[in-house]
């Protein structure tokens, strides 16, 4: 006697073997059982799993790329490695090997850098919060101030009275580049004669040495043409600095911004196939910045502050499978050891993201979810994956940047991260948070003690 099998409704189930474009179609069911070499199960066996995973060999690549990208177009180009992208001391440590100055935008990241051993002169202080504490602490160190705002000028100015001292100081300027919205929250307005007039207290003051001009236009920038209109604008400001105001500029500082090969969530391609390459955005700013009218021995310094282009393509998510559920239309769904708790940038992207063991090539379309009671937990809304059990790994791709700094402790802890060096060797460079550690910041009241 046969058993009779178990019941399921029909559902129409769309059609989709992988994601279309010019070239085909994009498979996202190869397996990926390594990652430079060492071995997946072997990382999560040891440091548990969900896990981030950092390759050292790529970020060296992708900052000597960049910087070849730029040095070979122009004579003086200096990085600022962007510490609110990633701020672990082992990852900044590796830029500042690679002669990477340090940029900060707020007090706590200016800290950082000096304990990372950058010289004050090496630091780059942004943003627009910046407490009196800070600022002596950044005229004391010779580092450069990007002036944010006037109440801000106004504060450097008595601070100068106060302590005798000329910090070296730049001003932040917003522009129209033919992008929108405009970032004009932050800096004066190139327009409307509101960065002139900065640029005109300082210099009439004589508190200050005014050595730099600088701009960040915004953020996963996809216009190259942008970074040309932002550079002609400096242009204009620093040669007018030094023909009006006898002021010469030394530095522009173009800010960052450039988009790493992620595929953002509704785009239509793949990043890969429409993202603008670094070679891209320099072949533009260095070209403006030739043809602007400076004399060649005047030509400013060129300062880049990029930091998810040269990192998120070297980061990975290693996670773990929960378990697998039919939704009421009928959908499959995978649930997983990591939410957007952890991988804050699945709000942003649409990540690549393979089973780490190998598989079957049939692979189904499914929704991913996280472990969180929440909702909004949901990491990828289609995804083709092949069949999968619980216990089995995925491995989310470039997750470099923003994640390790804007994750948080929610329902569940913070994983543990680590860094493969060049020689194949992984490091654990930080810990998996424990209930202890979230606990020590707490106080808790003598009349709350024992209560049962």
């Amino acid at each position: 006697m046969t058993q009779k099998l178990k019941y399921e409704r029909p559902f129409i189930k769309k059609m989709n073997t992988g994601l279309m474009n010019k070239f085909g179609t994009q498979n996202e069911a190869t397996a990926v059982i390594d990652i430079d070499g060492v071995a997946i199960k072997g990382l999560v066996t040891e440091y548990s799993s969900p896990l981030f995973v950092l390759s050292e060999k790529q970020i060296r690549r992708n900052y000597r790329a960049a910087l070849r990208a730029f040095n070979t177009r122009y004579p003086k180009v200096q990085f600022a490695w962007s510490y609110k992208t990633n701020y672990l001391n082992a990852v900044c440590n590796i830029f500042h090997q690679e002669g990477s100055w340090a940029e900060v935008v707020s007090g706590f990241e200016y800290r950082k850098a000096l304990n990372n051993g950058v010289a004050g002169e090496h630091i780059i202080f942004n943003g627009p919060q910046k407490t009196t504490e800070d600022l002596l602490l950044a005229i004391q160190n010779n580092s450069l101030i990007h002036i944010d705002h006037f109440d801000e000028l106004y504060a450097l100015i008595s601070l100068c009275e106060e302590t005798g001292k000329k910090p070296r100081v730049a001003v932040r300027v917003n522009m129209d580049t033919g992008v929108y919205p405009i970032w004009d929250r932050f800096g004066f307005n190139y327009e409307n004669g509101e960065a002139w007039s900065a640029i005109s207290k300082i210099v009439a003051s004589g508190k200050m040495l005014l050595v730099g001009l600088h701009c960040h236009i915004g953020t996963f920038m996809l216009s190259t043409a942008a970074y040309g209109v932002a550079a002609a604008k400096m242009s204009e400001l620093a040669i007018r600095c030094k023909t009006t105001l006898k002021n010469p500029i030394e530095y522009l500082d173009l800010g960052g911004g450039f988009p790493s090969t992620n595929t953002l969530k509704g785009a239509y391609l793949p990043g890969v196939d429409t993202v603008p390459s670094v070679d891209d955005f320099a072949e533009v700013i260095t070209t403006t910045l030739l043809e602007a009218g400076f004399k060649h021995e005047e030509l400013p310094l060129l300062i880049l502050e990029n930091g998810r282009v040269l990192i998120d393509d070297a980061g990975y998510l290693l996670g773990s499978v929960i378990a697998n559920k039919r939704l009421s239309d009928g959908r499959r769904s995978v649930i997983v050891d990591f939410g957007v708790n952890t991988l804050f940038t699945s709000l942003w992207y649409d990540h690549k993201i393979s089973p780490a063991q190998e598989a079957s090539q049939h692979t189904d379309n499914v929704v991913l979810y996280g472990p969180l009671c929440m909702n909004i937990d949901m990491l990828r809304e289609s995804v083709n994956l092949p069949a999968l059990e619980p216990g089995d790994h995925l491995v989310v791709h470039k997750v470099g940047a923003y994640n390790i700094t804007q994750w948080m402790q929610f329902i569940t802890m913070r994983p543990a991260v680590v860094l493969i060096d060049e020689q194949r060797q992984p490091h654990l460079i930080r810990k998996a948070e424990t209930l202890e550690y979230l606990e020590m910041p707490e106080v808790l009241p003598e009349y709350l003690k024992g209560v049962k």
